[in-house]
């Protein structure tokens, strides 16, 4: 009986494992899935039995072609004149149909003096982020099990970060002159919550006594957030 019980609980924690592991971006069965948005330019590769693999369509692969692996431009500076004074640039399934599957994305951050990313996180995705230009003061907040400890490091041009997976976190320009970083992410789309945005710029607005009562402060301040204009640096 014994042997049976051992039996059962290994069954039990492999299909756990397996369950957690799917809870991710799936593993490619085949070489590639060129996404599609529809199945009108499939090829006939699904016919009428058309599905979407992890959200999109794949494309006939007989007519992928070099492109669909391809992007051009994260060599060019971009526009950080914003109120955070940083600008996003992301590379994803939406830019490059070739990483339907893959489970993987990239982000060019251009960081003006004192340009913040502010605080986000990414549902889908851990990341890890490079340096390539000027000095970052960057950091994490664990969940509330862990007592939401903080952890930062400043980062200088070579210096690596890693931000896991579901985590609130940050990039702050602390130089006098612009930064550059490039993040790669554990996701073909990793999504992004901004906080400030989100709990103050939602559309609808939030009950504006939730807010008050969930940050202990006054109505009036809740209000004047709610009217501000929540900028969107992706």
């Amino acid at each position: 009986m014994k042997g049976v019980y051992f039996l059962i609980s290994t069954l039990a924690i492999l299909a756990s494992a397996t369950f957690l592991v799917s809870a991710s971006d799936p593993s490619p069965l085949q070489d590639f899935c060129v996404a599609l948005n529809d199945t009108k330019s499939a090829g006939g590769y699904f016919g009428a039995g058309a599905v979407f693999v992890n959200g999109k369509f794949c494309k006939d692969p007989k007519l992928v072609n070099a492109n669909d692996f391809f992007f051009s431009g994260l060599q060019n500076p971009r526009n950080t004149q914003n109120p955070l004074g940083s600008n996003v640039t992301t590379v994803n399934v939406d830019q490059i149909a070739g990483l339907n599957t893959l489970g993987i994305s990239l982000t060019r951050i251009d960081f003006a003096p004192n340009g913040l990313n502010p605080p986000h996180t990414h549902p889908r995705a851990s990341e890890f982020l490079v340096v390539l230009e000027g000095s970052l003061y960057v950091g994490f907040v664990t969940s509330n099990g862990d007592g939401n400890r903080l952890f930062t490091k400043v980062l200088n041009k070579g210096d690596v970060f890693v931000f896991p997976i579901g985590l609130i976190h940050f990039q702050f320009n602390v130089g006098h002159v612009n930064a550059v970083a490039f993040a790669g992410l554990s996701s073909q789309n990793p999504g992004v919550i901004t906080i400030a945005n989100a709990v103050f710029g939602s559309k609808p607005l939030i009950n504006p006594d939730v807010l008050a009562k969930a940050f202990q402060v006054d109505n009036n301040v809740v209000d004047y957030l709610q009217k501000q204009f929540w900028y969107d640096n992706n």
